[in-house]
């Protein structure tokens, strides 16, 4: 599995979570929500210290990650991660990973 973000969705985390080289961000699985992967659940995203980090994208000294415990919740599938124009919050899509 790999995570692709989108510039604009890089300049999102600076702006609305005002994250900084030297930090984290964590995509993490939460009960309730809609997914198109896995009903019932949706994906969050915090700042937080990776503790069993499964796949990792660094950029301009941040870390993006997803901790090993949420991997199920991709089911074989990249994370695309872009911005919304419209309601202007994070927006996620789901690929099926290439062999």
């Amino acid at each position: 599995m790999n995570i692709n973000i989108s510039e604009d969705a890089f300049n999102w985390f600076h702006e609305e979570m005002e994250v900084a080289a030297g930090e984290a961000v964590r995509f993490y699985v939460r009960y309730g929500g809609s997914s198109k992967l896995q009903p019932g659940f949706s994906l969050g995203v915090t700042k937080d210290v990776p503790s069993e980090a499964a796949v990792v994208l660094e950029h301009d000294g941040v870390t993006y990650y997803v901790e090993q415990t949420d991997v199920w919740y991709f089911d074989g599938h990249d994370l695309h991660v872009t911005v919304n124009d419209e309601l202007k919050e994070l927006d996620y899509s789901y690929e099926k990973e290439s062999a």
